[in-house]
């Protein structure tokens, strides 16, 4: 059974990789990263499917926001929630942006479509997506590498326990996953009640305002009288 992984790995690991690092990728990456230290994978074959297919995900997603960009937003009502979020990081960064697009959980596909509705240079997008995409595939393929090596430091036999290491590395990554929205349910929740806050304050201001308008009509009003 090993045998027969190892060699379905050999013949379709890399393309299945490209495909996945093409969409997203950081999960399958990092067990590409381990299954290559196992033995199953070259760790420069995985790092260079990982960066051709973070590279060219990138620069498709570019080119589509920069030809049908207003189509897709009217298509997809996921980018058009995200859309003004995703302006406001483009202004505030800059060209950062797009280097970090690749890191910015939720927005790794939304970001280079954006930016391809922009102004944005598509020399210096190629620029910056090839330095993203290279430093990205390095570090997600040797997090599964160092978790490989940093659990034979512990573990003597680790083709023995390899699908509880499997296991133990799937439940680390779902760790994460659940953090970022553990993390972004709670800012929703304190913006909730921000918000809830301001609208009690100006209703509260309102009113005074009313009261002590009203409080100045009824003084003036025997002035008027006399």
């Amino acid at each position: 059974m090993q045998e027969f992984f190892k060699q379905y790995l050999q013949v379709h690991g890399y393309w299945v990789l490209f495909i996945g690092t093409f969409l997203e990728g950081e999960a399958i990456l990092i067990f590409a990263g381990f299954l290559a230290f196992q033995g199953y994978l070259d760790i420069y074959g995985v790092i260079l499917s990982a960066f051709a297919g973070s590279f060219l995900g990138d620069q498709f997603y570019f080119h589509i926001g920069r030809i049908k960009g207003a189509f897709l937003l009217r298509l997809f009502t996921s980018i058009a929630r995200k859309f003004r979020k995703a302006l406001r990081l483009i202004e505030r960064y800059g060209a950062f942006v797009a280097f970090v697009s690749r890191y910015t959980y939720g927005f790794r596909i939304l970001l280079p479509i954006i930016l391809g509705m922009t102004r944005f240079p598509s020399r210096r997008f190629l620029y910056l997506n090839l330095l993203s995409a290279l430093s990205w595939s390095v570090i997600f393929s040797l997090a599964g590498y160092l978790f490989g090596k940093g659990a034979g430091l512990f573990i003597e036999d680790v083709e023995r326990y390899e699908p509880d290491l499997l296991l133990a590395l799937g439940a680390i990554i779902a760790c994460f996953w659940l953090s970022h929205f553990a993390a972004h349910w709670w800012r929703k929740r304190h913006a909730r009640a921000r918000m809830k806050r301001m609208v009690a304050l100006r209703h509260a201001q309102r009113m005074a305002k009313t009261l002590a308008t009203e409080a100045q009509s009824k003084s003036e009003k025997p002035e008027s009288d006399l």
